[in-house]
Order: C-alpha cells, then structure tokens, then sequence
C-alpha cells in the first residue's frame, strides 16, 4: 500500500516547533559560552598551572571526553536526586553539556595557548603586565582568531546535539517533534520539515559565525570557504 504524504499535518505545527528551535539555540548557546569559559581556565591551568592543577584538569578532560554526554546528563538527572539535589530536565541537560563542551573546549583552546609566541609573553612581562592581565590583552585575543574556524564549527555540533535534550523530556525541536508525531502518527513527514530546520538553522550559524570571524577577528576561510 502506497504511503501518502501529508505535510499539512506538519506544517500547522511549524510555529510550535519554531519556538523549539528556539529553545534549542538557547541551550546551545548556553553550553558553548559557559563551556567557553571553564575550558579557558582549564586550558590555562594545563598550560602554566602546577602539576597537580595540571593532573586534576586533565583528569576531568580524559572522564568527559571519554564518555557520552548522555550517560553524564543521566547522571546528573537521576543520580543527583539520590542526593538531595533535584534538578529540572533544562538545567540537567544545559548543565550537563556545558560540563561536557568545558572538557573539549580546553583542549581547543589549550591548542590556541600553545600558538602564542613566546616574544609576544615576553613583551607583555616586559611592560608589566600581570598573569591575568596577559591572559585578557594578550592571549585571549590570539587565540580567538587561531581557533576560531574549530570553536564555530563546535557551537554548531552543540546546535545539533541539543537535540539529546528529548531523551530527558526537554521540549526543544526534537522534543516537539516526537510530541507531535506521537499524537498525530505522520512521524516521516514531521521529521523531514524537523530535518529541514536543522539545516536551516545550522547554514544561518554558519553563515553568521563566518561574518563575524572575517569582520571582527579577520579569521579567513573557515565556515564560508
């Protein structure tokens, strides 16, 4: 028996799943900046923290890259409560894939602290400038432009792998959508408008962090070769 497809049973539920899109770029967005952040002091201590700093980061490193982000979201959804310590599905899965981005982030940025030579630190211990205020003028600028092109192409990963946010009842795009097949049974045709989404929202990503790396840390090449 021919299938027939009816996309109109899809389309009347695009403003629901636009507004999971949304909610997956929010979680994406979460996760890059505040994986950002503890993966560029987690770079800074493999760089120049003491050996035991260095262990301790690099332990965490090798447990968060080594295991699916969904088993650590797992963990953090139904192990934490056994604790006393209850967390929504959002903050679960948000939390979890920033701890999860920190780990890779440190070893991308890591790559960007080793890039920077080592007469620009002279010249800047030379003008007397601190640690701290080496890693904001001097560092933090290099390597935005020499990661650049790998730090886009993780947020959009992180843009796609919001979607493990349905696992744990996260009403994002592929949490709407599998709402919405459910009750109306044309999973193929909510799934190919959902895929279409996705790549919608991934080229706009791309296309956007190109502008922006070519406008405001002249990065070349890249996402818009």
């Amino acid at each position: 028996m021919a299938y027939t497809f009816q996309f109109g049973q899809a389309f009347i539920h695009l403003p629901y799943l636009l507004g999971g899109a949304l909610l997956s770029l929010e979680i994406a967005f979460i996760a890059f900046w505040g994986g950002t952040v503890l993966g560029l002091f987690g770079a800074y201590t493999l760089v120049y923290g003491s050996r035991l700093l260095r262990s301790i980061v690099q332990g965490y490193v090798t447990f968060f890259t080594n295991t699916p982000a969904v088993v650590q979201i797992f963990f953090l959804f139904y192990a934490l409560p056994e604790a006393g310590i209850m967390l929504s599905s959002f903050t679960a899965v948000t939390l979890g894939l920033v701890l999860n981005s920190a780990a890779y982030l440190a070893d991308i940025q890591r790559a960007g602290f080793l890039s920077v030579r080592q007469t620009e630190l002279d010249a800047a211990e030379t003008l007397g400038m601190s640690r701290l205020q080496m890693l904001r003028y001097v560092i933090v600028p290099h390597i935005a432009r020499t990661i650049y092109p790998p730090l886009s192409s993780f947020f959009i990963w992180l843009v796609l792998g919001s979607s493990i946010g349905a696992l744990y009842g996260v009403e994002e795009l592929t949490g709407r959508a599998l709402n919405i097949a459910t009750s109306n049974l044309r999973t193929i045709e909510i799934f190919l408008v959902v895929g279409g989404i996705y790549i919608v929202m991934t080229l706009a990503a791309s296309l956007s962090l190109g502008l922006v790396g070519r406008h405001v840390f002249r990065v070349r090449g890249g996402l818009l070769r």
